[in-house]
C-alpha cells in the first residue's frame, strides 16, 4: 500500500472513530446524538427529526468552524487544516445519527463506509464508481446492501482522496494563512453550507426503506 493510499485510510478512520465515538474533539457520539432525537416525543416521525437535527448541527458546525479557523489545534492524521478536519467529524456524525434515527446498525461496517461516503457530496457517485462499484443514477439505500465487503476499503480510500483533494481546493487555507480571523469566518460558512448538503445526502440514502434497516439499539 502506498504512503497516499495509508493517508487517506488514516483520514477516513480519524473522521469515523470520532464521528461513532465521540473521541476528542468531539464531545458526544452520533449514537447519543441519534438517540436524543429519537426519544424526544415532540417529532411526529423521523422526517421532522432528522430536519430538525440538520438545522441544530448545522449551527453547531458554524460555530466550530469559526473556532477552529482562528487557530484551534487538533492533531490530523494529514496535513488539512484543523476548521475543515473537524467540518469533516461533525458532518460524519450527523450523517451517522441520521443513519441510526433511520433504523440502521452503526456497527455495519457497510453503514460506516456510507456514512463517510456521504461526506463526498455531489461526488459520491464518482467516488463509487472509481472503487469499481456499479450505480445507477442515484445512490440509495438499496445500494448498500449489494457493495461486496472486500470493495469497503477501496471506497473508503477513494473517499480519503477525495476529501483530501477538497479541503485542498478550498481557499480557506491560504486566506487563513494571511488573515486569521477572516479566514476562521470563510471556514464556519463553508462549515455550515457542507453540513446541510451532507444531511441532505445523508437523509436521502438512509431513509429508504430496502429490508434492510435494523432496529437501533
Amino acid at each position: 500500500m502506498s504512503n497516499q493510499d495509508s493517508q487517506a485510510l488514516d483520514l477516513t478512520t480519524w473522521i469515523i472513530d470520532r464521528a461513532l465515538s465521540g473521541v476528542p474533539p468531539m464531545r458526544r457520539s452520533a449514537y447519543q446524538v441519534a438517540d436524543d432525537f429519537i426519544k424526544d416525543k415532540k417529532f411526529k416521525n423521523n422526517n421532522e427529526r432528522v430536519a430538525s437535527l440538520i438545522t441544530w448541527e448545522t449551527s453547531k458546525n458554524f460555530t466550530s468552524g469559526f473556532v477552529t479557523g482562528m487557530g484551534g489545534i487538533i492533531t490530523l492524521p494529514v496535513a488539512i487544516p484543523a476548521a475543515i478536519g473537524a467540518s469533516y467529524a461533525i458532518q460524519a456524525r450527523m450523517s451517522g445519527a441520521i443513519a441510526r434515527i433511520h433504523g440502521h446498525d452503526l456497527e455495519d461496517d457497510r453503514i460506516r463506509t456510507f456514512v463517510l461516503l456521504t461526506l463526498a457530496g455531489d461526488s459520491a457517485k464518482e467516488v463509487l464508481k472509481q472503487a469499481g462499484v456499479k450505480i445507477g443514477s442515484k445512490v440509495t439505500q438499496k445500494l448498500i446492501s449489494q457493495v461486496p465487503g472486500k470493495v469497503l476499503i477501496e471506497i473508503n480510500k477513494k473517499i480519503g482522496f477525495r476529501l483530501i483533494t477538497k479541503a485542498g481546493e478550498k481557499g480557506v487555507i491560504n486566506l487563513m494563512k494571511i488573515v486569521p480571523v477572516v479566514g476562521g469566518a470563510v471556514a464556519g460558512g463553508f462549515d455550515a453550507v457542507s453540513c446541510q448538503a451532507v444531511g441532505r445526502i445523508a437523509h436521502d440514502i438512509f431513509r429508504r426503506n430496502n429490508g434492510y434497516q435494523r432496529k437501533a439499539k
